[in-house]
């Protein structure tokens, strides 16, 4: 995957914050920046999709901090995320901590990541993703401004677009990945979820229709 200038000028700013920390809007200092397993909220409809699409194998695209193998992904249990949720392998990829365990897995999955990629290497970006997933692509995607500030000063969600626009942007794509389903979850407000309904390129071509509303 090829970038922009300004894509890989803002993975060095993120990486300067994956070790320096960042400033929020309000002026208070993070020390640890990207840390939070920001999928462990919305682990139980992610634990059901993965069963009805038989998901043993993931990669977590722009990981952050999350680890899959750690112990107490789920509290009640103290299990990790690949116990919770039944995998035999979890794989991760994070530029902006030299982590690249990019492979073919079945589901690829990536939470509040794409609002934090150029716009012009969005299309770039989305094309990877579905290029490792074999069955399932799970995306979701912040539509508000972060708190966190880039190093520069400007917003870390630097692509804040409405979830139409990411759903227009994504079956734009998914025609080039017709095996591969997508679940698009949308957040308007920090950790409230609103999601449509999973689809995929097999679908359209199934349909006996050639006008196709959803």
């Amino acid at each position: 995957m090829i970038l922009s200038s300004k894509g890989r000028s803002l993975i060095q700013l993120y990486e300067s914050m994956a070790t320096r920390g960042y400033e929020r809007g309000d002026g208070i200092k993070v020390d640890v920046a990207f840390s939070d397993f920001e999928l462990r909220p919305f682990r139980e409809p992610v634990r059901t999709l993965f069963r009805q699409h038989d998901i043993r194998t993931t990669l977590d695209y722009g990981c952050g901090g999350s680890n899959w193998r750690m112990k107490g992904f789920d509290e009640s249990t103290g299990q990790s995320a690949i116990e919770y949720f039944g995998l035999t392998e979890a794989a991760h990829y994070e530029p902006a901590r030299g982590i690249d365990e990019r492979r073919k897995v079945d589901c690829v999955v990536s939470f509040d990541v794409l609002e934090h990629i150029f716009i012009s290497d969005i299309p770039a970006t989305l094309r990877d993703m579905f290029a490792w997933a074999s069955r399932l692509l799970v995306l979701n995607i912040a539509c508000y401004p972060a708190a966190a500030r880039l190093p520069n000063g400007e917003n870390a969600h630097i692509t804040v677009r409405p979830p139409l626009w990411w759903k227009g942007m994504i079956d734009a794509i998914a025609p080039e990945f017709p095996h591969v389903s997508i679940f698009l979850g949308c957040s308007l407000s920090y950790r409230k979820l609103d999601s449509f309904e999973v689809f995929s390129g097999d679908r359209w071509l199934a349909d006996p229709l050639y006008v196709i509303n959803y």
